[in-house]
């Protein structure tokens, strides 16, 4: 284990044991919230504290082995030499445990989402990829037993998707998607495409944590809300009816338009609902400047415009440049397996917050 970690561990040790003093104090016990606030910081601190002391006692006991090889004794010194291996075996395993640990965790892992795909440069070949990527995460998201719910879908007359905005519901879905968000990149012959050259096509995806209504408050007096027909299919009723809600956010001048919905009710519910997602995204945005510097390269900035990844049909090759990872599984890729990708992006994020929560942030 290295020094950092180490250091990271005893300080992690230390407050533990501050905590335990102060949720014993009678002043703490007689404030309910001061009191639940010191059990919930001891709480989540303390199955990586117990693991680090089963990991010291451990190497104590691995040391007390090493002695016992060295001394006069064969007897013990061939039993010590026999159980080593394992003491160190169950070390290796603890230590892994630990790092993990250590990594900062984003309170926004298990929040739902809402998905925003838009089709980008390449004009009807970006639409269709667009609805490639759709059908993609809506496999992923089946494949997960998440809840999909869409919000708008604006369709280009030949199966692609200038825009669609969904809501994914289920376990973990933010902590599973959120290094989705930037340009995605397709390589590939279009079906229209006579002379069978390769055109380059792009999509944007945004995958935004759902925000509560206590997360952001909105004032009533921010918003311009206008209502109006809906268009698209759905029968005389639908246009004919002011279902649609158009919602702007005047202070950022976020506009949220919902039509899907016959009733204005749920529609006004809708919008309001991906009008919060997006502010709270925008929150976020700000404090993690603040804090990071929005570190270029780094996986997870969420800057829409980054290239983020390549998808090569001639080749079956996904590329994800920002961890330089190919695959060549890109059919099963786009229906729905992206739990390998999406693993070792995750990993490389871990590894990438552990380095900064023992060494420090060197940006």
């Amino acid at each position: 284990m290295t020094p950092q970690v180490l250091d990271k561990l005893r300080s992690l040790e230390t407050r533990y044991e501050s905590l335990m003093q102060q949720v014993s104090d009678p002043a703490v016990q007689a404030d309910a919230t001061a009191y639940r606030t010191q059990s919930k910081a001891l709480s989540e601190i303390q199955p990586t504290v117990e693991a680090f002391r089963e990991w010291l006692r451990l190497d104590q006991q691995a040391a007390e082995n090493r002695d016992l090889m060295a001394g006069d004794d064969p007897e013990m010194a061939a039993l010590a030499k026999e159980e080593l291996p394992g003491l160190e075996q169950q070390m290796e395993t603890l230590e892994g445990q630990l790092r993990l640990m250590l990594v900062p965790r984003d309170a926004n892992d298990d929040r739902n989402v809402v998905l925003e795909i838009r089709g980008g440069t390449g004009g009807d070949e970006a639409a269709l990829f667009a609805a490639d990527l759709y059908r993609m995460y809506t496999r992923y998201a089946e494949r997960q037993g998440w809840k999909i719910d869409v919000h708008t879908m604006s369709e280009n007359g030949i199966g692609g998707l200038k825009e669609v905005v969904a809501s994914m519901e289920g376990k973990g879905v933010y902590g599973q998607l959120k290094h989705e968000s930037g340009v995605h990149r397709v390589q590939r012959v279009p079906a229209t495409e006579a002379a069978g050259r390769i055109h380059t096509s792009t999509a944007t995806v945004a995958v935004l944590p759902e925000a509560e209504e206590v997360d952001i408050h909105i004032d009533a007096k921010d918003l311009r809300i206008d209502t109006f027909c809906s268009s698209g299919p759905g029968g005389q009723s639908v246009n004919t009816t002011y279902s649609a809600v158009r919602i702007t956010h005047l202070p950022t001048n976020t506009v949220v338009s919902q039509q899907d919905e016959k009733s204005q009710i749920k529609n006004r519910q809708k919008a309001m609902k991906v009008l919060r997602s997006r502010l709270y995204e925008m929150e976020m945005r700000k404090q993690q400047e603040a804090i990071a510097k929005e570190r270029r390269g780094q996986v997870g900035t969420g800057e829409r415009s980054e290239k983020i990844r390549t998808y090569n049909f001639k080749e079956n090759r996904i590329t994800d440049h920002r961890i330089n990872f190919t695959m060549h599984q890109l059919t099963d890729a786009l229906d729905g397996d992206l739990t390998e990708l999406i693993n070792e992006i995750k990993q490389h994020v871990q590894a990438e917050k552990l380095r900064q929560a023992t060494e420090g942030d060197s940006a």
